[in-house]
């Protein structure tokens, strides 16, 4: 529009940078497991499914899951955030909440909602809960929580009470990788042939077009203006090893939970990773 906003669907953007990226003749290999990064010579040589796959350098942009470099796992948390979808909605249930143009919304708890209309007049909701579980595993079962999807659907009929009694047709959940900063981070080992930046706490769609231009620089050697920052330079503080880690999470999960209950207003706790630098106020 004039206002140079929009809307992005994050599905169809991966899509079309993979024919994009095709269209330039890169192979893309989905669902191919890795299991190893190690020097070979003068190359970098990963392993696994059976196979192996050698270069000159190497880009590591692994999300939520394990980083293949095992020093670089105390950064990551892998948490889950769940969404639901609704049924479409008539034209007189859209002129009964009033949502006129479609813009995307969120609300500014610390624990917030994202809501979207589709092209088809549905209403995404997802959010609040990101839910750790103890040791960090990512796992296909985890896509699916009844307990979050029953509170997601009390919090959308708080929100929009014209809607009572509209069916929920589509729900699902998945990982995000988050780190101690809610922002993405980087890394360079090998002699610079490796690079790796994950962490970007659910900021991925519109950051990580930032976060691989860098990434690629520092494999380059290039020196840049963004490559020179110390927000690149350093590093998030790291997460404790376990049992401490899922500790630590679920004690913020519930300063953060009882600050909304507060107006907003931050116990010791937040205040204390407030000036730390850790978090969204980091």
């Amino acid at each position: 529009n004039r206002t140079g906003e929009g809307l992005v669907d994050p599905a169809r953007l991966a899509d079309g940078l993979g024919l994009a990226a095709a269209g330039l003749g890169v192979d893309v290999h989905e669902r191919s497991r890795l299991d190893s990064l190690a020097a070979d010579g003068r190359a970098m040589r990963l392993t696994g499914g059976g196979g192996e796959v050698r270069a000159e350098r190497v880009l590591l942009a692994t999300n939520a899951f394990p980083p293949l470099r095992r020093a670089l796992r105390r950064w990551i948390v892998p948490v889950y955030d769940y969404v639901l979808v609704t049924e479409p909605l008539s034209s007189d249930q859209l002129a009964a909440i009033g949502w006129r143009n479609r813009q995307g919304i969120g609300d500014v708890g610390n624990r917030f909602h994202y809501y979207r209309l589709t092209d088809d007049d549905r209403i995404l909701w997802g959010g609040y809960e990101a839910v750790y579980r103890f040791g960090g595993r990512v796992d296909p079962r985890h896509d699916v929580d009844e307990a979050t999807f029953a509170a997601l659907s009390q919090h959308f009929f708080a929100t929009f009470p014209q809607l009572r009694g509209i069916r929920f047709t589509h729900k699902w959940g998945g990982a995000i990788d988050t780190c101690s900063r809610f922002s993405c981070f980087f890394d360079t080992s090998h002699g610079g042939r490796v690079a790796f930046v994950g962490g970007y706490t659910g900021l991925g769609v519109g950051a990580s077009r930032f976060g691989a231009e860098v990434a690629l620089d520092l494999l380059d050697g290039r020196r840049t203006e963004a490559t020179g920052l110390a927000y690149v330079r350093s590093k998030p503080v790291p997460f404790p090893p376990e049992p401490l880690r899922w500790a630590v999470v679920q004690l913020t999960r519930s300063r953060l939970a009882a600050a909304d209950r507060n107006g907003g207003r931050r116990g010791l706790w937040l205040r204390l990773l407030d000036r730390l630098g850790l978090g969204f106020d980091s």
